[in-house]
């Protein structure tokens, strides 16, 4: 990753400049032992907080958590809650993202585990009102079955417009997928699941997130690749979440945030910039930012120790923010 200085002297003018905290959210200092990292985040700023819910990974396996807090300085002190004990209950569960729907007036979490599963609440800051796993399918999609005859979905995703919801998710190899249903069917009838972009396994690999830019009649989607210098996250936009999605910059990669445009307040902590979100200007089902203002992505960065070899579950994944520097593809986009 880029040093502090390293932005001087340069210009690109085509594309992203970020400047990266230090890690605000990790496993506690005093946690148990077997806490390794912190990883997937969705955050909502609502009632004067905010609410992240976040994939824990320790010697028990994978769970969904919760932390708030009413400013970044107090995030590093904010304990972290298991949602285990809620009716939602233990088991495999991760990559959560959270949004309020407003038609029915509920809280929905949407995680995997194994299918993509959700649970409501009618109260985010209550972390044991959870309601016990739905599956969004009865069946699973010939689309996504693996030559195994087993799904090969991940990173659930769920935004809507004014008239209908979709479920975006990858797959680790390649390809980006589509289903959708009606808003007033939501969270069932999900059908016409479709391959909307495919290519190499290294360039769409997971974690997408897609956003309505407020103001305009454009979408983002961000989905993690994997590259030389580490992961990193490719930008796509969209006239409609039923389109085609085109590169939003023109870089052969379409480069949204890497090792290569992020530059970092103090040391420099994280190798590449991993599963995350946007930081929203709504809570609500149209998942939508503002243009306007200046963008932060809540990330997942691996801070590992030189010369130390891990397991992937014991990976040290921690979170931080990135802030984009100077006019973007996105700020352009701000209604004058």
């Amino acid at each position: 990753m880029a040093s502090a200085s390293a932005w001087a002297g340069s210009s690109q003018p085509a594309g992203f400049r970020w400047e990266s905290s230090l890690p605000l959210i990790t496993p506690p200092a005093d946690g148990a032992p077997g806490f390794h990292g912190v990883k997937d985040p969705s955050i909502v700023y609502h009632d004067g907080k905010y609410h992240v819910f976040l994939t824990t990974a320790t010697s028990n396996g994978w769970g969904v958590a919760y932390t708030s807090f009413a400013d970044w300085k107090d995030a590093l002190k904010a304990p972290i809650i298991g949602l285990e004990k809620a009716p939602m209950g233990p088991g495999y569960r991760a990559a959560p993202q959270v949004f309020y729907f407003a038609p029915q007036k509920l809280w929905y979490l949407v995680y995997q585990g194994g299918d993509p599963l959700y649970s409501t609440s009618s109260d985010i800051s209550d972390p044991t009102s959870w309601s016990a796993p739905k599956p969004f399918y009865d069946t699973v999609p010939e689309i996504v079955k693996q030559p195994n005859g087993k799904p090969g979905w991940l990173d659930f995703w769920t935004i809507c417009d004014d008239q209908n919801c979709y479920l975006f998710f990858t797959n680790d190899n390649g390809s980006f997928y589509r289903a959708e249903t009606s808003l007033a069917e939501f969270p069932k009838g999900f059908h016409n699941t479709s391959r909307v972009m495919e290519g190499r396994k290294e360039d769409i690999f997971e974690a997408s997130n897609t956003y309505k830019i407020a103001g305009t009649n454009n979408y983002l989607t961000l989905i993690e690749a994997i590259g030389p210098k580490g992961r990193y996250f490719r930008a796509w936009t969209s006239d409609s979440l039923a389109g085609e999605w085109k590169p939003l910059t023109p870089d052969p990669m379409n480069i949204f945030a890497s090792a290569d445009n992020v530059r970092f307040k103090g040391r420099v902590w994280s190798e590449g910039v991993s599963h995350g979100e946007m930081i929203r200007s709504t809570s609500d089902q149209t998942m939508a930012i503002d243009p306007c203002k200046p963008l932060q992505f809540l990330y997942q960065g691996l801070d590992m120790e030189k010369g130390k070899t891990y397991e992937y579950i014991q990976l040290p994944y921690r979170l931080g923010v990135i802030t984009a520097k100077g006019p973007n593809p996105i700020s352009r986009m701000c209604p004058k």
